[in-house]
C-alpha cells in the first residue's frame, strides 16, 4: 500500500498533460518512490496523450478505455487506488512546486481524515491569476466541516486530499459531483487539516465551466440534497449577491 495515490484524468490531453507530469516528477525528487502511486485513467484519447505518458517512467499504471465521463474516470481512479489517501490532480494542473509532495509526507504523519489548501488559478500560458482565496469569494476556514459548503465550493477539488477509506462514488450523472464528493468525505471525516502551503496550480476552463449553467443547476441539486430546500433557496440568493457585489469590486471571476 502506498501512502498517496495521485489520479489524473485525461482525454485526448496532449496539450496540456506534460505540464502535469513534469510538475509531479519534479516534486517526487527525494521523495521514497514507494509511498507515491501514480495513476492516469484516460477515456482512449486519439491523441498523443498516451505517448507523452510511456516517457514518464514515474507512472505506476495507465487505464485507456471509454467511459462515461469525468466522474466515471475519477470512480475508475478511486477503485484503483492502493493509497492510503487520494487526491485528483488532472491534465493541465499541476504540483505548486517542487517541495509540495515532501512537505505533504510530513504533514500526512498527524493522520488527519482530509487535508486541504489553498490554490493557484493559472491560465493556459502558465501565467499565475492568484489565489483562489483571493480571486472568488470562497475563502478558506480554518476548521473545515460540511456545513460551510451551504454557500458553495469552499476548497477547489485539486487542494482537497481524503482518505480513501472515506470517500465514496462520484454520482457521474452531476456536473457539480465534485462539490458533492467533498461534502460527503467530510460528513465521513473525524479531523480535517487546512496546510499552512499551497498543493496545487489549478487550470482555468474546466468541464463545469464550460458547461456553466446546467453546472449551477446540478450544484442547486447537490446543496438541495445535504441542506434542504429551503435552506438551499436562500442560501442561493446570497451566493448570487455576493457574487454581483464581489464581481463589481474585483472583476469577472471563472
Amino acid at each position: 500500500m502506498s501512502l498517496i495515490t495521485i489520479v489524473t484524468i485525461t482525454y485526448n490531453a496532449e496539450k496540456f498533460l506534460g505540464r502535469t507530469l513534469h510538475s509531479v516528477q519534479d516534486a517526487l525528487r527525494g521523495v521514497d518512490s514507494g509511498l507515491i502511486e501514480y495513476l492516469i485513467i484516460d477515456g482512449g484519447s486519439k491523441d498523443e496523450t498516451l505517448a507523452i505518458a510511456d516517457q514518464y517512467s514515474f507512472i505506476t499504471q495507465t487505464v485507456s478505455e471509454r467511459d462515461h465521463g469525468l466522474y466515471d474516470a475519477m470512480n475508475k481512479g478511486l477503485n484503483l487506488a492502493t493509497g492510503k489517501y487520494i487526491w485528483f490532480l488532472n491534465a493541465g494542473d499541476e504540483v505548486y512546486d517542487p517541495r509540495v509532495l515532501t512537505q505533504l509526507i510530513e504533514n500526512i504523519t498527524s493522520d488527519a481524515d482530509i487535508y486541504y489548501s489553498d490554490a493557484m488559478f493559472v491560465l493556459e500560458n502558465g501565467a499565475e491569476v492568484g489565489l483562489r482565496s483571493k480571486f472568488t469569494p470562497h475563502q478558506l476556514p480554518q476548521n473545515l466541516k460540511w456545513q460551510d459548503f451551504a454557500t458553495g465550493m469552499r476548497v477547489c477539488h485539486q487542494s482537497f486530499i481524503a482518505k480513501k477509506s472515506i470517500a465514496p462514488q462520484y454520482d457521474i450523472t452531476n456536473l457539480s459531483a465534485d462539490i458533492d464528493w467533498e461534502i460527503s468525505c467530510i460528513k465521513n471525516a473525524g479531523r480535517t487539516q487546512l496546510l499552512n502551503f499551497i498543493l496545487c496550480k489549478y487550470l482555468l476552463g474546466g468541464t463545469s465551466v464550460q458547461n456553466h449553467r446546467r453546472s449551477l443547476l446540478d450544484r442547486f441539486s447537490v446543496l438541495r440534497k445535504h441542506f434542504g430546500l429551503i435552506p438551499t433557496i436562500i442560501n442561493h440568493l446570497f451566493i448570487f449577491w455576493r457574487g454581483f457585489w464581489f464581481a463589481r469590486k474585483n472583476g469577472k471571476y471563472w
